[in-house]
Order: structure tokens, then sequence, then C-alpha cells
């Protein structure tokens, strides 16, 4: 009788330990084994393990007036669910400072191989299910669109509430040279408008809340491929 309790008790601690650990929970590999590559210009997006190619999908990017972020991310958190809506049934999120982005299906296959989206990468339903039953978060995520890395295309004039890739760019440079104590966001602010200021009037710049030609120059910022 007393064997019999034990092995009944056994049983309901593994019972509740399955309950609190479900199997998905578990990732089969770490994030580091992992790399999402997605090359804008080529509409696609590869997914590397260690040095193997896993998978190469087409895919939809931002529009011109909603571009797809340029740079090095991670995947930050997910969803799925049963319907295939505007996110398809599932969604990959990025932790982009300046802007909620992310990767995931869509119910427009039509839209694959366009600039279509507001920002996010779209993949086929079938595609963005198999990625995410694939990869954890914490996977780093590398989107190139251009030959100047964040850069892009080249340098933009940058203004006021001017969010991206680029402004990142000028607020590492302007903390590098003391004149920026804020977070490197991507966001044009006022502290990233005090910083250019007080910038611009060490460096013989007329004051102008903006980062044209000129600026970038006295940064110090160039392009390279």
């Amino acid at each position: 009788m007393r064997g019999r309790l034990l092995l009944l008790l056994a049983l309901s601690v593994l019972l509740f330990a399955l309950q609190i650990l479900p199997a998905e929970s578990v990732p089969a590999m770490a994030a580091s084994d992992y790399l999402i590559w997605i090359d804008v210009r080529a509409m696609s997006l590869t997914l590397y393990q260690g040095d193997k190619q896993v998978g190469r999908w087409p895919i939809a990017a931002g529009t011109g007036s909603t571009p797809t972020p340029v740079g090095v991310f991670r995947i930050s958190h997910r969803f799925k669910t049963a319907e295939l809506g505007g996110f398809g049934t599932r969604f990959l999120g990025l932790n982009v400072p300046w802007g909620q982005y992310g990767i995931h299906g869509t119910n427009k296959p039509g839209s694959i191989g366009s600039h279509a989206s507001h920002g996010c990468i779209r993949m086929f339903a079938k595609d963005a299910e198999k990625l995410y039953s694939l990869v954890p978060n914490g996977t780093k995520v590398v989107i190139e669109d251009g030959p100047y890395g964040r850069l892009g295309y080249g340098m933009q004039k940058l203004t006021p509430q001017s969010r991206g890739s680029q402004v990142a760019a000028a607020q590492e440079r302007l903390q590098h040279l003391g004149y920026y104590q804020g977070s490197i966001d991507g966001i044009y602010g006022r502290g990233m408008s005090a910083a250019l200021k007080n910038f611009k009037a060490d460096n013989g710049l007329p004051w102008v809340d903006c980062v044209d030609q000129a600026t970038w120059d006295a940064l110090g910022v160039m392009l390279f491929e």
C-alpha cells in the first residue's frame, strides 16, 4: 500500500511539472545558433544555422514612405493565431527602438515581392509558420537595404521627428564626440537638437535644426560599401 501511494505521488509531481513546463517553451536550439539575413533589394529572407543555410524565402517590405528598418536587431516577442489575418498566423517581433516592426505572414499573398507594408517583413503564411517553428526569441536579425549598411543608399537630410537607422548613426557619432547624452534610439528629438546646436556652434556651422550634408561631413561620417 505504501509503495502504491509513493508511485501516485511521483506521478502527480511529474504531471504538475509537465503542466508548468510545456514542451514548446524549451527551444530545440539556442538563439545563437541561428541568423536571419533579410536583403530588401533582393526581397528575400535567408535563415542560417551556423554556416548552413536552412531556408530562403521571398518577402514583401516597406514602402518608400514607410520603409523597413535597416540594421541588426533581435527577435524579442511572438504570437500565433489559428485564423489567417493581416499578420498571417504567425508574428515575430523585432526590438527596433524607433517603432513596432516584425516578421509575419499575410493574408495578401499577392504583395510578396513588392514594397507594400508599413515597414514589417511579410512572408507567405506557410513560410512564416515554418520560420516561427525554427527560431527562438533572441535570434539575431540583420536587415540590409542598399550598399552602405545602415546608411542604405546614402546619407539623407534628417530633421526633427525623423526616425531610423541614419538618426541612430548620427546620435552615435554625436555621443562619441561628447555632445549627445541620450539613448541611441533612432528618434530625432529635443536631446538630439540640443546636441546638434552645440556641435554646430563649435564647428562653425550655421544653426539650422537638421543634419544636412555639411553636418554629416563635420561629424566625420563616410560611406563605405
